[in-house]
């Protein structure tokens, strides 16, 4: 058999030659360790969090808010809070999120409780009243919250929002300076924005 017909046949049955197995080899760990990587990567970064999102509500008054609320079924409303920075809470008992931001929010009521200068109003989306009320006694929450009714005249269409949680700042005057998309992950993220809607008033 000639010299051609023996690589011919050597590369049909896949025995390639020992510096060619060489660079498959090396080839093949090296893609192997990025892929490694990248696993590593994607399985430690951090999961989504709060993000200070734009709307085109920054710098208007916001829309109103008023219901009942889920728990004692009292009368409750945005305007009753008005000389106060208020954080509106969007909501659901499904969201697991805002399992998690409910702890955060309680804190943050704890800090400034002395000042009675904030408050937060809950807003239950996409849910039922008795479900939106047993997260509220699940988490501890201590805010009043009331349930959205769906259609036209929805809360969260007013404010566009599509999915919890999700937050307004509201101004002491009632206008709204951010909007938050995601759970918030201390109370310190809503201390800097009511310290720079202050100092930006100053």
């Amino acid at each position: 058999m000639s010299t051609r017909e023996d690589a011919e046949k050597a590369l049909f049955l896949g025995k390639l030659p020992r510096p060619r197995r060489r660079v498959v080899a090396i080839t093949a760990s090296a893609v192997g360790v990025v892929a490694v990587a990248l696993c590593v990567l994607l399985a430690t970064r951090p999961g989504p969090s709060a993000v200070d999102a734009g709307t085109a509500l920054i710098g208007k008054p916001a829309p109103p808010i008023s219901g009942r609320s889920l728990i004692g079924n009292a009368e409750v409303s945005l305007a009753q809070d008005k000389g106060r920075f208020v954080f509106v809470d969007f909501f659901a008992s499904w969201c697991v999120p805002c399992s998690t931001e409910a702890p955060v929010l309680a804190a943050f009521l704890l800090e400034h409780g002395h000042t009675k200068a904030v408050a937060v109003l809950g807003v239950d989306i996409d849910d039922s009243s008795g479900a939106g009320a047993q997260f509220l006694r699940r988490t501890f929450a201590t805010w009043p919250a009331i349930e959205d009714q769906s259609g036209a005249n929805s809360i969260a269409l007013s404010y566009g929002v599509d999915d919890p949680p999700q937050g307004f700042l509201i101004s002491p005057d009632g206008r709204v300076l951010d909007r938050i998309v995601g759970a918030l992950k201390s109370p310190a993220q809503l201390d800097s924005l009511i310290q720079a809607a202050r100092t930006g008033r100053a």
